[in-house]
């Protein structure tokens, strides 16, 4: 059973970047975006933008890559809002927070490898791994709808898609 429950949880993992399951993946979303549209913000709406969610997902991924792999944490923020933060503009700016995005994402797909069967296991903690993974899917499910929503907005996404 721990077996099938670790391999969903890597099937999901999956889902959130690079495969097309119900909804399309976090890279789909992002293919094509550039720097203009990343940081466009629809007139008048309280919105983070395409680079600010970006920068928002990658934290809580390397915040939780950090700590299974034992490294240490990246400085606590005085809220979620700053996580949001982009400091730098430029296309090759917006490359490099895509690229650490997915890089990030990688290295905790090699950490769910590595856990097996015992992403579920407690040891002690509050939270096992894998129910910590499961949250950051949902996560990049919902700021994924996010992304796509913004593309509409801008033009930029299909009108129709084809999966």
């Amino acid at each position: 059973m721990e077996s099938m429950i670790h391999e969903v949880l890597l099937e999901n993992w999956d889902y959130a970047m690079d495969t097309e399951d119900w909804w399309p993946p976090l890279a789909t979303a992002l293919n094509g975006v550039d720097s203009t549209e990343a940081g466009w913000k629809p007139q008048g709406g309280n919105v983070n933008s395409i680079w600010e969610t970006v920068n928002h997902l990658t934290f809580y991924k390397e915040r939780l890559l950090r700590k299974l792999a034992g490294l240490p944490q990246l400085p606590d923020l005085e809220n979620n809002e700053a996580t949001f933060t982009v400091a730098a503009a430029g296309e090759e700016a917006w490359e490099q927070a895509v690229s650490k995005l997915k890089s990030v994402h990688a290295s905790l797909r090699k950490v769910i490898v590595e856990l097996g069967g015992a992403a579920f296991d407690q040891n002690g903690g509050d939270q096992s791994p894998g129910k910590k993974l499961m949250s950051l899917i949902q996560h990049d499910a919902y700021h994924t709808g996010q992304i796509i929503l913004l593309r509409k907005l801008q033009n930029s996404w299909p009108s129709n898609r084809s999966f």
